[in-house]
């Protein structure tokens, strides 16, 4: 007789501050031009988004590594309130075969004239794409300094 063992979903929070406007960086994340330009871990991929930036609209981000290696990420808005939170549905992960869905938040608050995110990814299946997604985060954070700094 086996016994299932229960899974806790994790959760991944990142704060970073940007030296830019509030909503500049609440734009860059619901303009599909905004984010072809940042929404990867690296600079060298090729990134294409669609965005229909309403509660109940989807998006979706496919991102070409330059070792031909694909990926993809989609969802539904759950809340949008500019310029101060986003929050969507983050479809795109099969983890030991398994697919999951999760729910990121963003949190857009103003600090004297720069913007600090609060970013919250909740309902992620294991340690491992806890970490595969920190990962990911942490590149995509980098790219949209750039971006918008």
């Amino acid at each position: 007789m086996s016994h299932a063992q229960a899974v806790t979903p994790l959760t991944l929070v990142m704060n970073r501050t940007f030296k830019a406007p509030r909503e500049a960086v609440f734009r860059a994340w619901i303009d599909a031009t905004a984010l072809s330009k940042w929404f990867a871990p690296q600079e060298d991929f090729k990134v294409n988004a669609t965005v229909d930036a309403q509660v109940g609209g989807a998006y979706s981000i496919h991102m070409h590594a330059p070792d031909g290696k694909e990926f993809s990420v989609s969802g539904i808005y759950r809340q949008i309130t500019p310029p101060s939170l986003l929050q969507f549905t983050w479809e795109g992960g099969c983890s030991k075969g398994e697919p999951w869905d999760s729910l990121v938040t963003i949190e857009f608050l103003e600090v004297g004239d720069q913007t600090e995110i609060r970013l919250r990814h909740e309902g992620l299946p294991n340690e491992e794409e806890r970490g595969k997604h920190e990962h990911g985060w942490v590149g995509c954070l980098a790219q949209l300094q750039k971006f918008v700094g």
